[in-house]
């Protein structure tokens, strides 16, 4: 591997320190003062643009993705170098092939990843977390490590019988799963009891099944392999924790002696105490020993709904029963005045908690039509589209509407224009000890969003366009603190003998593109893709994997493993 002398830039390292001008020399994919470099080493001139570390994305769901995309695309064209899959509760492994079409059809629905793409892009011939996560060693564009999801060690231990309530033998033989795993270099284990979260068949993934004392006991077999954390998302990671959630999460950090990260805080100047509470779980957890630690988005939530998916309607009360449909029997259901009636009802309800924002529906913005009698929508509101399509009921026109487009319309809620006041408030609280600056989602709900542009996010609108944070504080985010989260080690830092994971970027034109629909998965299955600005050049372990804004392919991407990538971090 050639020395690497990266010229001139402003180095910030991620400590949070103050930047400076100076060289950085790499030697065999790793930080080396500069003056240990070969004579003629390759020269990155990065005059004028900032060099950092590459970026630690620990949200995604890029297990699949990587099996047909090594370059995991397009996070690293927006500077991210280190991805943690595994989120939620959903994996690939343990079950595997007799498992597939069920598992299969959980994440097209849950995770938003398109059925074709899952049928022709995965072997499913693996019969333990090792033997498919293994595959990915030396076939890797990105650093990727995963935790080990309790939907399909469910799924794996109790068949069809999944969602219901586990016995003492079942629990013994998950805890028995999560153990090996971890010991194969999982990084941990993760789960979901959220109301959204449905399978294949419209019922409660496996996960939901579980009473807490079997979320604790999966919590503890993490806590024999150093290295490993836990992830979760509860209901109350939606509308605030109950007490018992508190508790639940507190008992877990506990029993594994681990950090526990849950996914994701919203934070609005709209409702400015909002958040409070739920960041209150933290502190009843440390006081108690425990630490608990919310993911929080840098910036707002641009998704995409539909009703062909289906998933956030789904949440909505009184929803999924008609979400869960066949396509024909849906939208014979949605031209039916009387469930129309009925849904309006449970989207406006209390119970819908925060999702009943979205009961505006004159606010709802039409980004996407595909019927000819809709063109005209695009770029519209349904409330604009009222008066041509002669209704008087804004439910009833987009209901129309999306009939008339088979289910496929693009829908995004109105009124998510940037406010200042949002970026001052998310400012304090990225940098509360809390916190940690995450939840992209990337790999998933392919059909919503690009949740790979939360990087270049940060540094466009927080850095550069509301001035809320430095740049120091921004990369620090972005980089060091995720990376001692989960006790990443050799990253996250710009330091002599660290991994030589690194983003060089124009700080006057970091950004992201519109989103835009491409029909690159396997299948000929489509999806959500932004591409970045002003990021020239990414590196992992040493090796460019983007030059000029585009992606090389080349793969020196490292699959992380607990105890030897990682380090143990405790409450």
């Amino acid at each position: 591997m050639a020395d690497v002398l990266i010229r001139g830039g402003y180095v910030v390292d991620g400590t949070g320190e103050p930047g400076e001008v100076r060289d950085v020399g790499i030697r065999d994919g790793q930080f080396v003062p500069t003056d240990q470099l070969e004579a003629s080493p390759g020269v990155i001139d990065a005059t004028g643009l900032v060099v950092a570390p590459g970026f630690v994305d620990i949200h995604t769901h890029y297990d699949a993705q990587l099996s047909w995309d090594p370059t995991a695309s397009p996070s690293p064209l927006h500077g991210v170098t280190t991805a943690i899959g595994g989120n939620c509760g959903f994996t690939l492994a343990p079950a595997g092939e007799e498992h597939a079409d069920y598992l299969m059809r959980m994440m097209a629905r849950v995770e938003g990843m398109p059925l074709a793409a899952l049928e022709a892009g995965l072997a499913w011939d693996w019969n333990s977390y090792d033997d498919w996560v293994s595959r990915l060693d030396g076939k890797i564009g990105i650093n990727a490590g995963f935790l080990i999801g309790h939907s399909a060690v469910r799924r794996a231990v109790m068949g069809n019988g999944c969602h219901e309530s586990a016995n003492v033998r079942q629990i013994e033989s998950m805890a028995r799963i999560v153990a090996e795993a971890c010991q194969a270099g999982a990084l941990g284990f993760s789960t979901s009891t959220a109301p959204t979260h449905h399978d294949g068949n419209g019922d409660p993934v496996p996960s939901r099944g579980a009473d807490p004392e079997e979320l604790v006991a999966l919590a503890t077999a993490v806590s024999n392999r150093p290295g490993t954390t836990l992830e979760c998302i509860l209901a109350g990671s939606l509308n605030g924790f109950t007490s018992e959630e508190t508790d639940l999460l507190t008992r877990m950090s506990l029993a594994g002696n681990r950090p526990i990260n849950w996914n994701v805080l919203a934070v609005s100047s709209l409702n400015p105490k909002g958040h409070e509470g739920q960041l209150a779980a933290s502190d009843y957890a440390a006081e108690r020993g425990a630490r608990v630690i919310a993911l929080t988005l840098p910036h707002s939530m641009r998704i995409r709904l539909s009703f062909l998916s289906g998933f956030v309607l789904d949440g909505l009360p009184g929803w999924r029963a008609t979400i869960s449909l066949p396509i024909a029997e849906r939208m014979q259901a949605l031209a039916d005045p009387e469930v129309r009636w009925r849904l309006k009802e449970g989207a406006s309800s209390e119970e819908a908690g925060m999702l009943r924002a979205l009961a505006d529906w004159r606010r709802l913005e039409i980004i996407e039509t595909f019927s000819p009698t809709n063109r005209g929508f695009e770029g519209r509101t349904v409330g604009d589209a009222m008066a041509e399509l002669g209704e008087s009921d804004p439910f009833d026109a987009l209901c129309n509407i999306v009939l008339a487009d088979e289910l496929r319309t693009g829908l995004r809620p109105g009124g998510m224009s940037e406010r200042e006041a949002d970026w001052k408030l998310r400012a304090e609280v990225w940098v509360d000890p809390r916190t940690v600056v995450g939840g992209s989602d990337a790999g998933a709900h392919l059909d919503m969003m690009c949740g790979a542009i939360y990087s270049t996010a940060l540094l466009a609108h927080g850095v550069r366009e509301f001035g809320v944070i430095s740049l120091e504080e921004a990369v620090h985010q972005l980089t060091d603190v995720p990376a001692r989260l989960y006790g990443l080690t050799a990253r996250g830092r710009i330091v002599d003998g660290n991994r030589a994971d690194v983003v060089v970027f124009d700080p006057e034109t970091v950004g992201y593109q519109t989103e835009r629909m491409r029909g690159d998965l396997p299948g000929g299955a489509w999806r959500l893709y932004a591409e970045a600005t002003g990021v020239h050049r990414v590196l992992v372990n040493g090796v460019s994997v983007v030059d000029d804004g585009r992606l090389t392919g080349a793969t020196p991407g490292t699959r992380l493993v607990s105890g030897r990538d990682t380090e143990t971090v405790t409450p």
